[in-house]
């Protein structure tokens, strides 16, 4: 009796394992909604582009527009993937549940990927999408590159410095972000807490100004206001509070998303923390 039940078994599991998603036919034509999964696909898996999120080419939000350029992209509505049926689509929690569903109502596979909230969590993403995409060794290439960068900017700031990231309309993230966890990585100390902002939100100049940093960490466009937002990164105030030498500044780009950006983030941090933080 024994062998028959055994023999039952291995077939039950044998027809589980074949339709898992890790073991079924990588998607051929993968679409992207989202700026974040754009950068993941150009660099996972090019070849199964069949287009990529209306932002896609914007230097302004996008790491990769250059290489995005190439390739079609989308309007993001969901009505435009039922016609051009992708054997995948890409999408962040903020592209909108209702279009995520409706696409799953049509018999559109979707794949969500959450923004990062620490390196770990993004080795466990880019692991995912690229098993998911047939294509695992690029994964484990990319994260390669990711932890060689971290390896060359561990602890290379000298110990004790505060360093308060801000972003236009005065927000700045929680200590838990990935952010966070890179500028403690390379030895600073973020400085939220100290303004009862510990998960993130929107700082007061007056906060700033009456208990500044040691530094800021600000994106390219705070050189110049062009809107109410960025006009508090230029404001005179904050500039007597924490002036350029103590403003460590990188192109806004590379820290929109995880991903590949993160290697060009992680180098371009520690060359301003080698150049300026004393």
């Amino acid at each position: 009796m024994r062998r028959p039940l055994l023999l039952l078994l291995r077939i039950g599991l044998a027809a589980a394992l074949a339709g898992s998603p890790a073991l079924a036919s990588p998607p051929r034509r993968v679409a992207s909604l989202n700026v974040c999964a754009d950068q993941l696909l150009l660099a996972l898996a090019p070849e199964r582009i069949a287009s990529l999120s209306p932002l896609s080419r914007d230097p302004r939000l996008s790491f990769a527009a250059q290489d995005a350029a190439r390739f079609p992209a989308n309007s993001g509505r969901g009505e435009v993937m039922t016609v051009a049926r992708p054997d995948l689509v890409l999408a962040g929690r903020y592209d909108g549940k209702a279009r995520r569903d409706f696409m799953e109502s049509q018999g559109i596979a979707v794949m969500l990927l959450e923004a990062w909230q620490s390196v770990e969590h993004g080795r466990s993403q880019i692991r995912a999408l690229a098993g998911r995409l047939g294509v695992p060794e690029r994964g484990e290439a990319l994260i390669a590159e990711i932890d060689a960068a971290l390896a060359r900017s561990k602890a290379i700031a000298p110990a004790g410095r505060t360093i308060l990231p801000l972003q236009v309309r005065g927000y700045t993230p929680g200590e838990a972000s990935l952010v966070a966890e890179l500028l403690r990585h390379m030895g600073l100390e973020p400085f939220q807490e100290r303004l009862g902002l510990k998960a993130g939100g929107f700082v007061r100049l007056e906060q700033v100004v009456a208990t500044p940093p040691d530094f800021l960490l600000l994106g390219s466009e705070s050189a110049r206001a062009v809107d109410q937002g960025s006009a508090l990164l230029v404001h005179p105030a904050l500039a007597g509070a924490v002036p350029p030498e103590r403003r460590l500044v990188i192109r806004a780009p590379l820290l929109t998303c995880g991903g590949p950006s993160l290697v060009a983030a992680i180098d371009a941090l520690a060359a301003e923390i080698r150049a300026k933080v004393r």
